[in-house]
């Protein structure tokens, strides 16, 4: 029989279909040292972004001899050493559609909270404040909205924001076909200088180090706001602290950060920052249909 570990859990109705399908699925969570003994049972290995999949656990596994199969439950699959695991004959695959309208939503909905002030708002009134007059938002209507990178959740995002008015701009290292004309294509220094709103939707640094920095925040306008809802460590969060201390940003949002759980007690205690604990792609749906891409993925591998 065919085991499958989903370390970081699995979606029931998928767990229920592979097993169904005859499949033996376990869901536990194991620490390196331990996963590392316990991947010599088991044929796949299905995570999300708890379990990082790094080259001691590879060799350990390709050691045993056993695991043939690695899947990431998600988009990104910076917590795989992806092309040493593909060395020693391994594939590493992920779902890269299933929660793009999730993330993209997320965001979006940020974006909305910073503009009316509807995280803070939520927080004050609660301690029986009523600060009607302090909180004079902005429209996203006639704003722009600037992409830094362009692939699935960027372009869903991009849809989104153009039904409410919102003009597009975007930067890629790639060359982005099929896109609407109406998406004005820039540099990065471009997009920074320019859009009222920066989303980030591109992977992490080869060398772990922050890509948007506080030279590049000194790029964007005092009134501009910058979410990241794809992976921790992307802004340098201590800059971003104080451009929104100096005023030089009006604000922020965060789904992922540097370290996880969030540790950072300035970005925890920063009143302009909008927060959230990595649910991007935490909805009912986009589970739904991860598990479903999960099920095809490892059903295509072993019934080729």
């Amino acid at each position: 029989m065919i085991r499958v570990l989903a370390s970081d859990g699995m979606n029931k109705a998928a767990a229920a279909d592979l097993r169904a399908k005859g499949y033996e699925v376990v869901e536990q969570f194991y620490e390196p040292e331990d996963l590392k003994r316990e991947l010599a049972n088991y044929d796949v290995l299905v995570v999300r972004s708890a379990t990082k999949v790094r080259e001691p656990i590879i060799d350990a596994a390709v050691e045993a001899g056993r695991l043939k199969l690695v899947i990431r439950g998600g988009v990104g699959v910076d917590n795989i050493d992806v092309k040493y695991a593909e060395s020693k004959g391994l594939k590493v695959t992920n779902t890269p559609k299933a929660s793009s309208d999730s993330v993209a939503e997320l965001a979006l909905g940020h974006m909305l909270a910073m503009a009316r002030y509807i995280s803070i708002a939520n927080v004050t009134m609660r301690e029986g404040k009523w600060e009607k007059k302090k909180y004079e938002g902005v429209e996203l209507a006639g704003k722009t909205l600037g992409l830094i990178g362009m692939g699935r959740i960027s372009q869903s995002i991009a849809r989104k924001a153009t039904a409410l008015g919102m003009k597009v701009m975007y930067t890629d290292i790639f060359e982005i076909k099929g896109l609407p004309e109406e998406y004005v294509c820039a540099t990065q220094e471009e997009v920074l200088k320019n859009a009222d709103f920066v989303s980030l939707h591109i992977p992490a640094a080869k060398d772990g180090k922050p890509v948007i920095t506080a030279e590049h925040l000194a790029m964007m306008k005092p009134t501009a706001f910058i979410v990241n809802t794809a992976r921790g460590g992307l802004i340098d969060e201590d800059a971003l602290v104080d451009a929104l201390e100096q005023d030089k940003l009006a604000g922020a949002a965060l789904d992922v950060f540097a370290k996880e759980p969030l540790q950072n007690e300035r970005v925890m205690n920063c009143p302009k920052i909008s927060l959230t604990p990595h649910i991007g792609g935490s909805t009912k749906e986009a589970q739904g249909r991860i598990g479903q891409e999960i099920v095809e993925i490892i059903e295509n591998f072993f019934n080729k």
